[in-house]
């Protein structure tokens, strides 16, 4: 076939100069017609021999260059696909809505924080030709569900939000090929909780509860791994649905074992429940609490109410982040209005430039206008970011898809936040 493509091309060389030979077309003329079909001869064999063992998508000229955001954009965990989505949105206007001569089209699944969510958002976007590269998803389960049809695809997703520890784990299948994040692991998240409660609260009992969700259960047994190794005990393991509201039987087992600590990074329906309960249940009046960055969202403040006045939060640590951070969320507020709705559009504004300089490195402009994309030597590129200015910090990817800047603080909410329903944005620790 390529052959064929560039033989016919070449015969219009033929053609044009045969032509040329019978009219009144001046020598200069002659040249330059001649010229061109060289040159679009020459286009045409290039595209036709570009070849990549994961396919190569091709965009017409004139044609928009198409990425994809897949993440949770629904229900009451979507301020965090929402948040994300938005960093994407800033990092394209910052390009100026184009590359290499094309509009960048953005378009978005919702995934409903879910593996069954994750399966069938990313199986669309498998099926999608056009499509060559991807941000997301937003919750670790959307990723255990559809990566392997992500991957299968020839495709490459960049999560900023997923963190999960194994799905970077060096000993990962091959499913997961395709997967990279600019988010943290919890790994360093679980390990930070850990020590702000022994060392900085000196409290050595707590409890965990995780809500079934792979990124909760991951994060609590991190905590609760690292809390023991530095002397605590963990008094009760306990585990509610997203869909629990009534968490009396979890939290008075929990009362029974007296903490001074619960410990649940969940997500914001099932947090919202337990912050508002807590205070109700005998034995854990003064009982503190702490969760993670899965509910570090004004829905929070709304969902638990005035309970949630005092309670940790662990996040990225927003005061470690570029210098340029201050300027990404005037953008922001611009362009969307009021404060951010999580915490990771800085990391999906990464992931996107991250996508964008490797498809500046492997992408091929044709004569005519159009590109080619390799989707293998693509992947290639984005695993081969080293050293990339990034707004979360300086950003380099390991062979298992790391590639984010681990820096976790702790936060408080206040009266004033659950007054103004405005996360903090100063941390107490470190």
């Amino acid at each position: 076939m390529k052959f064929a493509r560039a033989g016919a091309a070449l015969a219009a060389v033929a053609l044009i100069a045969g032509a040329c030979g019978g009219s009144t077309a001046t020598p200069a003329a002659t040249a330059a017609a001649t010229a061109a079909a060289t040159t679009a001869a020459t286009a045409a064999a290039t595209a036709a021999a570009l070849t990549d063992p994961l396919g190569v998508v091709q965009v017409p000229a004139g044609e928009p260059i198409h990425i994809a955001f897949w993440g949770v954009l629904s229900g009451a965990d979507s301020s965090l696909g929402e948040d994300s989505k938005q960093g994407v949105q800033l990092a394209l206007d910052d390009m100026g809505g184009k590359f290499m001569g094309h509009d960048i089209r953005l378009t978005t699944e919702d995934a409903l924080c879910t593996p069954d969510g994750g399966a069938t958002a990313a199986q669309k976007l498998a099926a999608d030709s056009t499509i060559v590269g991807l941000i997301g998803s937003s919750c670790s389960d959307e990723t255990v569900g559809g990566i392997a049809a992500i991957t299968a695809a020839g495709l490459t997703t960049i999560s900023p939000s997923n963190t999960r520890p194994a799905l970077t784990d060096p000993n990962r299948d091959a499913s997961y090929a395709g997967y990279l994040r600019t988010a943290h692991s919890d790994a360093f998240q679980g390990k930070a909780a850990a020590e702000f409660t022994y060392n900085f609260l000196h409290l050595t009992k707590a409890a965990t509860i995780h809500d079934g969700s792979t990124y909760a259960q991951a994060l609590q047994q991190v905590f609760a791994d690292d809390f023991t190794k530095l002397g605590g005990t963990i008094v009760a393991h306990e585990a509610v649905t997203k869909e629990t509201t009534d968490m009396s039987a979890v939290l008075t087992t929990i009362a029974a074992a007296k903490p001074e600590m619960i410990y649940f990074p969940v997500f914001v329906a099932a947090a919202g429940f337990l912050s508002s309960q807590i205070p109700n249940i005998p034995g854990l009046e003064n009982v503190k609490t702490m969760g993670a960055d899965g509910h570090f969202t004004p829905d929070y403040l709304k969902a638990a109410g005035a309970a949630s006045i005092g309670h940790y939060l662990s996040s990225p640590n927003f005061g470690a982040f570029g210098s340029g951070y201050a300027d990404l969320l005037k953008k922001r507020e611009a362009k969307f209005g009021g404060k951010p709705l999580s915490v990771f559009h800085a990391h999906a504004y990464d992931a996107t430039n991250i996508l964008f300089a490797a498809l500046t490195k492997v992408a091929v402009k044709n004569a005519d206008g159009s590109l080619s994309i390799p989707k293998g030597a693509l992947r290639d590129a984005i695993y081969a970011t080293k050293d990339f200015k990034g707004i979360t910090g300086t950003l380099s990817c390991s062979k298992s898809g790391d590639c984010g800047a681990p820096v976790i603080g702790v936060y408080q909410i206040t009266k004033q936040n659950f007054d103004t329903l405005t996360m903090p944005d100063k941390v107490i620790w470190p």
